[in-house]
Protein backbone atom coordinates (compact mmCIF):
# COMPACT_ATOMS: atom_id res chain seq x y z
CA UNK A 1 0.00 0.00 0.00
CA UNK A 2 1.38 3.59 -0.88
CA UNK A 3 1.53 6.32 1.27
CA UNK A 4 -0.69 7.98 -0.57
CA UNK A 5 -3.42 5.35 0.00
CA UNK A 6 -2.44 4.97 3.54
CA UNK A 7 -3.15 9.06 4.12
CA UNK A 8 -6.44 8.34 2.43
CA UNK A 9 -7.64 5.57 4.73
CA UNK A 10 -6.94 7.22 8.15
CA UNK A 11 -7.86 10.21 8.86
CA UNK A 12 -6.41 12.62 12.05
CA UNK A 13 -8.65 14.63 14.39
CA UNK A 14 -11.23 14.42 16.80
CA UNK A 15 -13.59 11.45 16.97
CA UNK A 16 -16.33 13.77 19.04
CA UNK A 17 -19.51 12.17 20.44
CA UNK A 18 -20.68 9.85 17.37
CA UNK A 19 -24.09 11.93 16.49
CA UNK A 20 -22.34 12.78 13.42
CA UNK A 21 -22.21 9.22 11.93
CA UNK A 22 -23.78 8.48 9.11
CA UNK A 23 -26.91 6.60 9.93
CA UNK A 24 -28.92 4.17 7.50
CA UNK A 25 -32.53 4.26 9.56
CA UNK A 26 -34.52 7.05 10.16
CA UNK A 27 -35.13 7.86 14.45
CA UNK A 28 -37.32 11.07 14.32
CA UNK A 29 -37.72 13.26 17.45
CA UNK A 30 -41.79 11.98 17.41
CA UNK A 31 -40.55 7.66 17.09
CA UNK A 32 -38.04 8.54 20.08
CA UNK A 33 -41.20 10.32 22.36
CA UNK A 34 -43.02 7.20 21.39
CA UNK A 35 -40.43 4.52 21.97
CA UNK A 36 -40.11 6.19 25.69
CA UNK A 37 -43.48 5.81 26.06
CA UNK A 38 -43.70 2.66 25.14
CA UNK A 39 -40.88 0.93 27.23
CA UNK A 40 -42.70 2.85 30.22
CA UNK A 41 -45.43 0.97 29.49
CA UNK A 42 -44.69 -2.41 28.95
CA UNK A 43 -41.67 -2.40 32.08
CA UNK A 44 -41.85 0.71 34.06
CA UNK A 45 -38.45 1.98 32.56
CA UNK A 46 -37.89 5.53 32.20
CA UNK A 47 -35.86 6.66 29.64
CA UNK A 48 -33.72 9.91 29.81
CA UNK A 49 -33.61 12.36 26.76
CA UNK A 50 -29.82 11.53 26.58
CA UNK A 51 -30.70 7.93 25.91
CA UNK A 52 -31.27 8.64 22.39
CA UNK A 53 -28.23 7.22 20.73
CA UNK A 54 -28.49 4.07 23.35
CA UNK A 55 -32.03 3.76 21.92
CA UNK A 56 -30.92 3.47 17.77
CA UNK A 57 -28.05 1.54 18.66
CA UNK A 58 -29.90 -1.23 20.46
CA UNK A 59 -33.06 -1.21 18.11
CA UNK A 60 -31.45 -0.67 14.76
CA UNK A 61 -30.57 -4.30 14.78
CA UNK A 62 -34.11 -5.49 15.15
CA UNK A 63 -35.12 -3.26 12.11
CA UNK A 64 -32.48 -4.65 10.44
CA UNK A 65 -33.34 -8.23 10.94
CA UNK A 66 -37.00 -7.01 9.76
CA UNK A 67 -35.55 -5.36 6.42
CA UNK A 68 -37.11 -2.20 7.81
CA UNK A 69 -35.34 1.55 7.66
CA UNK A 70 -37.88 3.40 9.43
CA UNK A 71 -38.28 3.39 13.33
CA UNK A 72 -42.03 4.58 12.69
CA UNK A 73 -42.74 1.32 10.94
CA UNK A 74 -41.16 -0.57 13.44
CA UNK A 75 -42.71 1.04 16.03
CA UNK A 76 -46.28 0.50 13.96
CA UNK A 77 -46.00 -2.99 13.56
CA UNK A 78 -45.39 -3.28 17.65
CA UNK A 79 -48.51 -1.84 18.10
CA UNK A 80 -50.65 -3.42 15.93
CA UNK A 81 -49.60 -6.89 17.45
CA UNK A 82 -49.43 -6.41 21.15
CA UNK A 83 -49.02 -10.13 21.75
CA UNK A 84 -46.12 -10.39 19.23
CA UNK A 85 -42.87 -12.06 20.12
CA UNK A 86 -41.32 -9.17 19.07
CA UNK A 87 -42.29 -7.14 22.24
CA UNK A 88 -39.45 -9.42 23.96
CA UNK A 89 -36.89 -8.56 21.82
CA UNK A 90 -37.93 -4.89 22.42
CA UNK A 91 -37.95 -5.04 26.21
CA UNK A 92 -34.39 -7.17 25.70
CA UNK A 93 -32.76 -4.30 23.63
CA UNK A 94 -33.66 -1.92 26.11
CA UNK A 95 -32.76 -3.81 29.26
CA UNK A 96 -29.30 -2.46 30.92
CA UNK A 97 -27.72 -5.90 32.49
CA UNK A 98 -24.71 -4.75 33.87
CA UNK A 99 -23.66 -7.12 37.20
CA UNK A 100 -21.17 -9.44 38.67
CA UNK A 101 -20.56 -11.95 41.26
CA UNK A 102 -20.47 -10.59 44.59
CA UNK A 103 -21.30 -7.37 43.35
CA UNK A 104 -21.47 -4.78 46.81
CA UNK A 105 -20.24 -7.54 48.59
CA UNK A 106 -21.08 -6.19 52.06
CA UNK A 107 -24.59 -7.58 51.68
CA UNK A 108 -23.34 -10.94 51.16
CA UNK A 109 -21.85 -11.49 54.83
CA UNK A 110 -25.10 -9.72 56.12
CA UNK A 111 -27.25 -12.40 54.17
CA UNK A 112 -24.90 -14.96 55.38
CA UNK A 113 -25.20 -13.55 59.06
CA UNK A 114 -29.07 -13.66 58.71
CA UNK A 115 -29.68 -17.23 57.62
CA UNK A 116 -27.27 -18.92 59.38
CA UNK A 117 -28.54 -21.53 62.04
CA UNK A 118 -31.72 -21.44 60.86
CA UNK A 119 -34.17 -24.08 60.61
CA UNK A 120 -37.03 -25.05 57.93
CA UNK A 121 -36.44 -24.24 54.20
CA UNK A 122 -34.43 -21.17 53.22
CA UNK A 123 -36.16 -19.17 50.49
CA UNK A 124 -34.50 -16.02 48.57
CA UNK A 125 -35.42 -14.09 45.45
CA UNK A 126 -33.32 -11.91 43.05
CA UNK A 127 -35.58 -10.18 41.35
CA UNK A 128 -33.16 -8.68 39.00
CA UNK A 129 -31.04 -11.69 38.24
CA UNK A 130 -29.71 -10.88 34.77
CA UNK A 131 -27.14 -12.82 33.46
CA UNK A 132 -27.17 -14.64 36.89
CA UNK A 133 -23.87 -13.37 38.67
CA UNK A 134 -26.11 -12.38 41.18
CA UNK A 135 -28.21 -15.44 42.20
CA UNK A 136 -25.20 -17.59 41.73
CA UNK A 137 -23.92 -15.29 44.34
CA UNK A 138 -26.33 -15.57 46.72
CA UNK A 139 -26.14 -19.95 46.25
CA UNK A 140 -22.97 -19.58 47.55
CA UNK A 141 -23.30 -17.83 50.23
CA UNK A 142 -26.08 -19.82 51.25
CA UNK A 143 -24.33 -22.83 50.07
CA UNK A 144 -21.28 -21.73 52.43
CA UNK A 145 -23.64 -20.70 55.55
CA UNK A 146 -25.70 -23.73 55.40
CA UNK A 147 -23.06 -26.17 54.95
CA UNK A 148 -25.13 -29.84 54.54
CA UNK A 149 -28.70 -27.62 54.73
CA UNK A 150 -27.69 -26.37 51.63
CA UNK A 151 -29.96 -28.59 49.85
CA UNK A 152 -33.00 -26.66 51.51
CA UNK A 153 -32.04 -23.83 50.13
CA UNK A 154 -33.85 -22.30 47.07
CA UNK A 155 -33.08 -18.75 45.12
CA UNK A 156 -35.54 -18.16 42.81
CA UNK A 157 -34.01 -15.99 40.08
CA UNK A 158 -35.82 -13.90 37.47
CA UNK A 159 -35.70 -10.72 35.46
CA UNK A 160 -37.76 -9.16 32.34
CA UNK A 161 -34.62 -10.06 29.95
CA UNK A 162 -35.54 -13.03 28.45
CA UNK A 163 -32.56 -13.33 26.58
CA UNK A 164 -30.33 -12.18 29.99
CA UNK A 165 -31.80 -15.45 31.59
CA UNK A 166 -30.90 -17.67 29.22
CA UNK A 167 -27.10 -17.19 29.74
CA UNK A 168 -27.72 -17.03 33.35
CA UNK A 169 -29.94 -20.63 33.12
CA UNK A 170 -26.98 -21.38 31.23
CA UNK A 171 -24.74 -20.75 33.75
CA UNK A 172 -21.45 -20.57 31.15
CA UNK A 173 -19.45 -17.53 32.30
CA UNK A 174 -15.55 -16.32 30.64
CA UNK A 175 -12.83 -17.45 32.79
CA UNK A 176 -11.12 -13.47 33.40
CA UNK A 177 -14.77 -13.22 34.88
CA UNK A 178 -15.00 -15.97 37.59
CA UNK A 179 -11.27 -15.52 38.20
CA UNK A 180 -12.29 -12.74 40.00
CA UNK A 181 -13.62 -15.11 42.81
CA UNK A 182 -10.77 -16.38 45.63
CA UNK A 183 -9.42 -19.73 44.45
CA UNK A 184 -11.95 -21.80 47.24
CA UNK A 185 -14.80 -21.12 45.29
CA UNK A 186 -13.70 -21.18 42.02
CA UNK A 187 -12.43 -24.52 43.00
CA UNK A 188 -15.27 -25.32 44.58
CA UNK A 189 -18.35 -24.05 42.74
CA UNK A 190 -17.13 -24.21 39.11
CA UNK A 191 -16.04 -26.22 36.36
CA UNK A 192 -12.87 -25.23 33.87
CA UNK A 193 -13.66 -25.60 30.21
CA UNK A 194 -11.57 -27.55 27.73
CA UNK A 195 -11.26 -28.02 24.24
CA UNK A 196 -13.57 -25.98 22.47
CA UNK A 197 -14.99 -24.52 26.20
CA UNK A 198 -11.32 -23.16 26.77
CA UNK A 199 -11.60 -19.77 28.26
CA UNK A 200 -14.67 -20.62 29.94
CA UNK A 201 -16.49 -21.89 33.48
CA UNK A 202 -19.31 -23.46 33.82
CA UNK A 203 -21.89 -23.12 37.25
CA UNK A 204 -20.96 -26.65 38.72
CA UNK A 205 -24.23 -28.68 38.78
CA UNK A 206 -24.66 -28.43 42.94
CA UNK A 207 -25.14 -24.65 42.42
CA UNK A 208 -26.68 -24.64 39.44
CA UNK A 209 -29.53 -26.72 41.02
CA UNK A 210 -29.95 -24.28 44.26
CA UNK A 211 -31.52 -21.69 41.71
CA UNK A 212 -34.70 -21.59 39.64
CA UNK A 213 -35.13 -19.39 36.83
CA UNK A 214 -38.49 -17.57 35.75
CA UNK A 215 -39.15 -14.78 33.24
CA UNK A 216 -40.98 -12.21 34.90
CA UNK A 217 -42.18 -8.18 34.55
CA UNK A 218 -41.94 -6.59 37.79
CA UNK A 219 -44.82 -4.22 36.50
CA UNK A 220 -47.41 -7.45 35.62
CA UNK A 221 -50.63 -7.69 37.27
CA UNK A 222 -49.50 -10.87 39.25
CA UNK A 223 -45.87 -12.55 39.52
CA UNK A 224 -45.12 -16.17 38.89
CA UNK A 225 -43.65 -16.32 42.61
CA UNK A 226 -45.01 -16.86 45.90
CA UNK A 227 -43.34 -15.81 49.49
CA UNK A 228 -42.90 -15.92 52.26
CA UNK A 229 -38.98 -15.26 51.34
CA UNK A 230 -35.96 -15.08 54.32
CA UNK A 231 -34.65 -12.08 51.81
CA UNK A 232 -35.39 -10.30 48.53
CA UNK A 233 -32.47 -8.56 46.29
CA UNK A 234 -33.83 -6.27 43.88
CA UNK A 235 -30.77 -3.77 43.37
CA UNK A 236 -29.74 -0.99 41.03
CA UNK A 237 -32.90 -2.07 38.91
CA UNK A 238 -35.46 0.09 40.96
CA UNK A 239 -33.65 3.56 39.78
CA UNK A 240 -35.13 2.70 35.88
CA UNK A 241 -38.37 3.33 37.50
CA UNK A 242 -40.40 6.59 38.55
CA UNK A 243 -41.09 7.36 42.51
CA UNK A 244 -44.67 5.92 42.05
CA UNK A 245 -43.50 2.88 40.17
CA UNK A 246 -41.03 2.48 43.37
CA UNK A 247 -43.51 2.54 45.92
CA UNK A 248 -45.67 0.26 43.99
CA UNK A 249 -43.43 -2.74 43.49
CA UNK A 250 -42.14 -2.05 47.18
CA UNK A 251 -45.49 -2.36 48.46
CA UNK A 252 -46.01 -5.70 46.67
CA UNK A 253 -42.44 -6.81 48.10
CA UNK A 254 -43.41 -6.51 51.58
CA UNK A 255 -46.09 -9.38 52.11
CA UNK A 256 -43.93 -11.70 50.56
CA UNK A 257 -41.56 -11.43 52.90
CA UNK A 258 -41.12 -13.25 56.26
CA UNK A 259 -41.44 -11.33 59.49
CA UNK A 260 -38.10 -10.28 59.67
CA UNK A 261 -37.30 -11.00 56.52
CA UNK A 262 -34.63 -8.70 54.68
CA UNK A 263 -34.70 -6.17 51.25
CA UNK A 264 -31.22 -5.86 49.22
CA UNK A 265 -30.91 -2.68 47.59
CA UNK A 266 -28.47 -1.21 45.41
CA UNK A 267 -25.83 1.24 46.87
CA UNK A 268 -27.86 4.28 45.03
CA UNK A 269 -31.27 3.48 45.78
CA UNK A 270 -32.94 4.87 48.78
CA UNK A 271 -36.44 3.71 49.40
CA UNK A 272 -37.02 5.21 52.89
CA UNK A 273 -39.19 8.12 51.65
CA UNK A 274 -41.51 5.79 49.01
CA UNK A 275 -42.92 3.44 51.64
CA UNK A 276 -44.41 2.96 55.02
CA UNK A 277 -44.07 -0.46 55.08
CA UNK A 278 -40.18 -0.98 54.96
CA UNK A 279 -37.78 0.76 57.09
CA UNK A 280 -33.86 1.14 56.41
CA UNK A 281 -31.76 -1.12 58.49
CA UNK A 282 -28.75 0.33 57.24
CA UNK A 283 -26.21 -0.29 54.81
CA UNK A 284 -28.82 -0.27 52.12
CA UNK A 285 -31.19 -3.08 54.05
CA UNK A 286 -34.68 -3.01 54.81
CA UNK A 287 -36.31 -4.98 57.14
CA UNK A 288 -40.28 -5.07 57.48
CA UNK A 289 -41.60 -1.76 59.09
CA UNK A 290 -44.29 -3.82 61.34
CA UNK A 291 -41.10 -5.75 62.15
CA UNK A 292 -39.43 -3.20 63.58
CA UNK A 293 -42.21 -1.94 65.20
CA UNK A 294 -42.54 -5.00 67.23
CA UNK A 295 -38.71 -5.07 68.39
CA UNK A 296 -38.71 -1.81 69.78
CA UNK A 297 -42.18 -2.49 71.65
CA UNK A 298 -40.95 -5.20 72.76
CA UNK A 299 -38.02 -3.30 74.60
CA UNK A 300 -35.12 -6.19 72.97
CA UNK A 301 -34.32 -4.23 70.34
CA UNK A 302 -30.85 -2.57 69.34
CA UNK A 303 -29.47 0.05 67.81
CA UNK A 304 -29.08 -0.66 63.57
CA UNK A 305 -26.35 -0.35 61.86
CA UNK A 306 -25.60 2.63 60.02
Amino acid sequence: MSESQETASFTPGSWGNGSSLERDLVLTEEDFARIRQLIYQRAGIVLAEHKREMVYSRLAKRLRHHGLTRFSDYLVRLERQPDAREWEAFTNALTTNLTAFFRESHHFPLLSEHIRGRTGPIRVWSAAASTGEEPYSIAMTLSEALGSRAGEAKVVATDIDTEALARAEAGVYPLEQVHKLDAERMRRFFQRGTGRQAGLARVAPELRSMVEFTSLNLLAPSWPVSGPFDAIFCRNVMIYFDKATQARILERFAPLLKPDGLMFAGHSENFSYITRSLRLRGQTVYTLASAQASTSASGHGSTPPR
